[in-house]
């Protein structure tokens, strides 16, 4: 593995533990793109380790057009990490895999939590603490930030730490503890995950979390690191919407869009698709109307493969159909097309998801499905032209439909303006330049600190 070089090396370096970095097709690659992007922008060498991207076409999927606005700066490191049970070759499987693969995954994921208490990740620690202490020799970092998940990078952190004092940060995003679906603790501070997650706590310099309730967890939790916990919420790129929302023609009936990983049960797939159809029965503008699903559904063996497609498939008599995964490009493109959005998301007060942002932005009316008290509650809470928080009752939803498409149609242009301005503060951008500006400060600070002692 080689680093490639500064031309300056003066400039401060951060190593960036980013597994989803582009070209990965996942949602968290914009959180990681912007955050290095702007480490770039003040002066900084980047250099990214993450995995090769081989590893995410059985995954995720590859966009490599996200790849066109990383600054030049950025320097990446591809690892040859993969996920062995994603693979569909059956011509790679052993023996032991070939005759029974429920015993060989059994076997597989213990020995994955034997090395790092992960499933699916944890075997990874060894090469990630060698590829961050090898990128240190070549360069010496000022400073490394991992982002979860996976969690097994924070190991790497720790080990760069403990080697050689490199200061470092965790952009936990939705947390470790903390579990964001059901609420409350995912697991005990004495387990090996909580005695992992306090160690590594205890000498980071500072913690990312992206919302408020996510936030007092963690101060609750760990209340002597609280000053540390930063809100960094996900945000949306002003070039993912269009400028305009397009009018709507009730005539030709009006396009609703759902666009995200679709990863939610199956059950609430289902009452959103019962409620589309008690809503065509019943509105004939909603009857004349179209339901657009893009995203990606699975990975490996169940890509588009599931109980989900199925259910979509099955919907297509009405009006619903599936266009697979978009590429960056071409969301712009897809909300200029629609008239009103779908935000579908699993979790209640911990979960706000980055797509809420995005969908802000558009200027459309937005239907909720998801638990009434939801992070994406409080975020959509003052916008114009959002139907409310209706939780997941059939009934409700029906009505949440029929509403959306009498805002698409009725909707002024102050209105419009209004939608735009409540999603304003929350451009990626802004959030991320504060949040790495102040991070970066921190960083120098404690560097020059364990080099010179601290002031008299």
């Amino acid at each position: 593995m080689t680093v490639p070089a500064s031309n300056d090396s003066s400039r401060p370096h951060l190593v960036y533990l980013a597994i989803g970095f582009p070209p990965a097709a996942k949602s968290c690659a914009y959180r990681l793109r912007e955050t290095a992007n702007q480490f770039a922008r003040i002066g900084w060498d980047v250099t990214v380790v993450t995995i090769a991207p081989s590893s995410w076409e059985r995954d995720s999927g590859l966009d490599y057009s996200l790849l066109e606005q990383v600054d030049d700066g950025v320097k990446i490191v591809e690892l040859p990490l993969a996920r062995a049970d994603l693979e569909t070759d059956i011509r790679l499987f052993d023996r032991d895999r070939a005759l029974d693969p429920a015993k060989w995954l059994r076997k597989l994921r213990k020995h994955e939590q034997d090395v790092f208490p992960e499933p699916a990740f944890g075997a990874w620690k060894g090469a990630l603490e060698k590829a961050v202490l090898e990128v240190h020799r070549q360069r010496p970092a000022d400073l490394l930030v991992a982002t979860c998940v996976p969690y097994v990078t924070l190991a790497a952190a720790w080990k760069l730490w403990q080697e050689h004092k490199v200061p470092y940060a965790v952009d936990f995003r939705d947390g470790w503890s903390v579990d964001v679906v059901h609420g409350g603790e995912a697991f005990a501070a004495d387990s090996e995950s909580g005695v992992w997650e306090r160690r590594v706590l205890e000498d980071a310099i500072s913690l990312w979390v992206v919302n408020d309730p996510i936030a007092g967890f963690y101060r609750n939790r760990y209340p002597h690191l609280a000053d540390r916990i930063h809100v960094v919420r996900n945000g949306y790129d002003k070039d993912s919407v269009s400028s305009e929302p397009r009018r709507a023609d009730p005539d030709a009936g009006l396009t609703f869009g759902y666009i995200g990983t679709v990863n939610f049960p199956a059950q609430q797939l289902e009452t959103v698709l019962d409620a589309w159809r008690a809503a065509r029965e019943s509105d004939p503008l909603i009857a004349k109307s179209r339901f657009e699903v893009y995203g990606h559904i699975g990975a490996g063996p169940g890509r588009e493969a599931n109980r989900l497609m199925e259910l979509i498939r099955g919907a297509a008599g009405d009006g619903v159909s599936f266009g697979g995964p978009l590429k960056k490009a071409e969301v712009a493109k897809a909300y200029a097309h629609w008239d009103a959005l779908v935000l579908i998301l699993v979790g209640g007060q911990y979960v706000t998801s980055g797509k809420v942002y995005e969908y802000m932005a558009t200027g459309l009316p937005i239907v909720s499905v998801h638990e009434i008290d939801h992070d994406a509650t409080h975020v959509l809470t003052g916008h114009p032209l959002w139907t409310g928080a209706r939780g997941l009752d059939e009934a409700q939803l029906a009505d949440a439909f029929q509403s959306a498409g009498r805002m698409a149609v009725q909707a002024s242009d102050e209105e419009r303006a209004a939608v735009r301005a409540h999603a304003a503060p929350f451009t990626r951008e802004d959030l991320m330049t504060k949040a790495v500006h102040r991070l970066a400060e921190q960083a120098l600070a404690s560097r020059l600190i364990s080099v010179n002692g601290p002031a008299a």
